[in-house]
Parts: structure tokens; C-alpha cells; sequence
């Protein structure tokens, strides 16, 4: 009997994993924002700390995966790409699901307590948040991009709480037309590869359409390009980091945004953002090189 139960349990690791979504925890990288701006990371103690809370993220975001994937198991089956979930497609049973949700839950929050209070308080707001979407904020028009550019922002301020520093509010700034323009370009993507079908799948789509949501992504664009610059070039700015050469990372945040409309647009990239960030070659170099290059600027001794 022990060893069945054992081999059903091996047997549940590979789409429990996959339920999770790994590869949409680069999302959680955000938490090392406050970290490589405050100009300290190469502090041991406070990159662990900043490492211990991106693992807490993910165990969080992971859950909510779960729990939007429970909840819209009936959708996803006849979605053609998410109907090859492991919920929808019936590799994962739904108790097997529940209790991996539940039993992450409480080691995500009683461990993000632990690390730092304000920290666990940001991460319950967080989990709290995107548990509001799940249920509720994704069916409301707009309001359902701009709550998920709200978890963007938590992530970056959670990043900063957990090593005691504090976030240019520029920044967060950033983060939300950052956040604003990856979801609406989803949304975009989700509409052309729906087609007609889009509202049957997912109400709230019904509610948009492609020339709308291409206003709303260029608005959020120049949005996202005015912030960064402005931020580059604030006397705060040059204050904190005594230079004002981080205006020379500008360029890449310019090919990053325009390499990324260019693959929603003529690729119909736009549905992962995650899988644009690990497997465009032209994205992950233009990536490097702004952090090689801001790296530069911030930790160069003059």
C-alpha cells in the first residue's frame, strides 16, 4: 500500500510542477529591483534575503495558478492552448490540486512572515490581490489589466521591504506602465488567437476589442518611455547614484518595448510574456546588456 501511494506521488510531481508555471516566475524577478537600485547587491546577507522572498513569490504565484486553473477548469477545456493544462487535460486530479494550494498557501505566508513583518504583510496583500482577480476583478473591464499591473508593483515593493530599503516611487512608476503594457498586449494576443470565440472562452473579452486595446497599449508605451527617461534624468535620481549617465540605458528600454510589439504584432508572441523573455534571443541580449550596462553606471567607483 506505502508503495503505491509513494508511486502515485512521484507520479503527481511533473504536473503539480507544471501547474505551477516555472517559467511565469521570472515575473518574480521584479523582487531584486529595490536590491540592484539601492546599489547593494553585492551584500551576501540582503541578496539571500531578497532570494528567500523571490522563492516565497513563487510559491504564491504558484498557488494562484492553481486556483485560477480550479476555478476555470470548464474555460480552459476549450481553450486550444490551455486545455493542455494538467487540470484541464486530466493529468492532475482536482484533490491533488486543492491540497497542493492549500498546503503552499501556508508555507508561502507563515515563511514570508518569518523573513521580515512588512514583508509577510505585502505578500498577504499580494496573494490577497491576485485572489481577487481570480474570483472576481478579472470580469470587470479594465480594472482586470490594471489589478494584475498592481501585482507588479507589490512584487517590486515587497523587494524592498524585505532588505529595509526604499523604492523610487519613479519606479514604481515604471513597473505599473511596464505591467500595463504586458497585459494589454496579452489581452490583444488572447482576442486574435480567439478570434470570434474570444468572448466564449473568457467573458470580459467581449468587452474589448483590437483598435481599443492598440490605443490603450500605445498610451501605456510612451507612458512607459516618458517614466524611465524622466527617472534617469530626476534630480533625485542623480542625487542618490551621483551620475546622471543611467540615461544611457534608455536605448535598451526602447529596443525591449519596441522588440516586443514587433513580436506581438508580426509574430503573435504576445499571449507569454515569460516566453518571450527566456526564449527571444534578441530580448534576452538587449536584457543583458541593460543590466551589464546599469550595473556599469551604478557600481562603477569614479
Amino acid at each position: 500500500m506505502g508503495e503505491v501511494i509513494e508511486k502515485n506521488c512521484i507520479h503527481m510531481i511533473a504536473p503539480i510542477l507544471e501547474s505551477l508555471r516555472p517559467k511565469q516566475w521570472t515575473k518574480n524577478l521584479l523582487l531584486f529591483a529595490g536590491l540592484l537600485f539601492s546599489k547593494k547587491l553585492f551584500q551576501t546577507p540582503l541578496l539571500l534575503k531578497a532570494l528567500a522572498g523571490f522563492v516565497v513569490f513563487c510559491f504564491l504565484s504558484g498557488t494562484e495558478y492553481l486556483i485560477n486553473d480550479l476555478l476555470d477548469l470548464d474555460q480552459d477545456r476549450q481553450h486550444p492552448l490551455k486545455s493542455k493544462r494538467p487540470l484541464a487535460s486530466g493529468r492532475l486530479p482536482v484533490p491533488w490540486a486543492i491540497g497542493t494550494a492549500i498546503l503552499l498557501t501556508v508555507v508561502g505566508l507563515s515563511s514570508a512572515f518569518l523573513l521580515d513583518i512588512t514583508f509577510g504583510w505585502i505578500a498577504a496583500a499580494y496573494f490577497l490581490l491576485m485572489l481577487g482577480y481570480t474570483l472576481a476583478f478579472k470580469h470587470i473591464v479594465i480594472l482586470d489589466v490594471i489589478v494584475i499591473a498592481l501585482g507588479f508593483v507589490l512584487r517590486a515593493v515587497a523587494g524592498a521591504a524585505v532588505i529595509h530599503v526604499t523604492i523610487s516611487s519613479w519606479l514604481l512608476v515604471c513597473t505599473t506602465f511596464l505591467a500595463l503594457f504586458l497585459g494589454l498586449s496579452k489581452r490583444r494576443h488572447e482576442m486574435v488567437l480567439l478570434g470570434d470565440n474570444a468572448k466564449d472562452h473568457r467573458k470580459i473579452l467581449g468587452e474589448y476589442s483590437p483598435y481599443l486595446l492598440d490605443q490603450m497599449v500605445a498610451v501605456v508605451t510612451a507612458s512607459t518611455v516618458m517614466a524611465y527617461a524622466l527617472y534617469t534624468t530626476a534630480a533625485d535620481t542623480v542625487e542618490k547614484f551621483g551620475t546622471r549617465n543611467l540615461i544611457f540605458t534608455l536605448p535598451f528600454v526602447l529596443y525591449g518595448i519596441f522588440r516586443y510589439l514587433y513580436l506581438v504584432h508580426q509574430k503573435n508572441m504576445g499571449g507569454s510574456p515569460e516566453q518571450i523573455l527566456i526564449k527571444d534571443r534578441a530580448m534576452i541580449l538587449n536584457i543583458f546588456l541593460y543590466l551589464m550596462t546599469a550595473g556599469f553606471i551604478l557600481y562603477w567607483r569614479r
